[in-house]
């Protein structure tokens, strides 16, 4: 006798499995839970009433309706819990792989001491997980650590740990930070800009950005006019300006020094001192010692205190 084949989907709208009988024509329900896990039975549409029947089913083994299987596509039955939970689990799951797909980046690691190594790096973020990368950014012409160095990791949750708190690498405290974002919305907007001082004469525009395109891309260079022998550079990343505040470096030979610019806002102030002195001036433009009177009045008044607290 040749073997029988009924034709069984999981839906009317997909395309059928064609799952074997047994000898008597009958099918065991393991047969189709083999090939649709969870299944607990059969239905399928009767071509008079097109409502959909139940397929007999006793202890585990299924009996064709009227004793012939025919061309029918019979529908695969689940229980109703196991249903919803397999639909929850499908979501969660969902969930995962859409995490999983979460890519890392590379990390900006700042404050690291002149002595840390690659190793090093490697060595203490691996404790937090699998690293893909490290590396130390170095002069090219000396091989010193600018003192900053960059950080990728496999996880992304893992990235995320790092991220959220401080450092302790070879005795300093060092921050972990995506380059080019804000991790919080009230941190504070840093400068991109650095201020160069101790420059010459010789030194030009493009040779500040020649030299400083080292360590990332350079949106402006400005050296004030009249020549003041400091010069301000700007970075398009926040981070490698503030990787560079406190170094001495070399350009063409001399020595510069490179802090923060400081903010605008920071000199309110100081344009507030320079409205009111302004205004003194014109309503008293004959005061005695003129301009030079008028900034020692002001120097007194801020920094002297009245005799009654002397």
């Amino acid at each position: 006798m040749s073997e029988l084949y009924i034709r069984v989907a999981e839906d009317e709208s997909e395309e059928p499995m064609e799952i074997p009988s047994e000898d008597d024509g009958t099918v065991l329900l393991s047969s189709v839970a083999a090939q649709f896990p969870g299944a607990c039975g059969l239905r399928y549409r009767n071509p008079e009433s097109q409502c959909m029947r139940g397929v007999r089913l006793v202890e585990g083994v299924l009996h064709a309706p009227e004793n012939d299987w025919g061309s029918l596509v019979y529908v695969v039955n689940y229980p109703k819990d196991n249903k919803r939970k397999m639909e929850e689990i499908d979501a969660a799951s969902a969930v995962k792989v859409k995490r999983g797909f979460q890519k890392t980046s590379d990390l900006i690691v700042l404050g690291l001491p002149w002595k840390t190594s690659e190793q090093d790096l490697k060595d203490y973020f691996s404790t937090f997980g699998e690293v893909i990368m490290v590396q130390v950014k170095r002069d090219a012409k000396n091989g010193n650590s600018k003192g900053f160095g960059f950080v990728r990791f496999t996880d992304y949750e893992t990235q995320t740990k790092v991220i959220a708190q401080r450092h302790m690498i070879d005795g300093r405290w060092c921050d972990c930070k995506l380059p080019n974002s804000r991790m919080c919305p009230d941190e504070p907007m840093r400068s991109r800009k650095i201020f160069v001082g101790r420059c010459t004469e010789d030194m030009t525009p493009d040779d500040l950005r020649q030299y400083f395109m080292q360590y990332g891309e350079v949106t402006d260079v400005f050296i004030p006019k009249p020549f003041r022998a400091f010069a301000f550079v700007t970075f398009a990343d926040d981070q490698v300006a503030q990787a560079l505040c406190g170094e001495d470096l070399i350009i063409k030979g001399v020595s510069v020094h490179i802090s923060n610019a400081e903010p605008k806002h920071n000199n309110s102030r100081l344009m507030m001192e320079r409205a009111r002195f302004g205004a003194v001036h014109q309503l008293f433009p004959n005061f005695p010692g003129g301009s030079a009177s008028l900034a020692a009045m002001f120097d007194r008044s801020r920094y002297q205190f009245p005799s009654s607290h002397v």
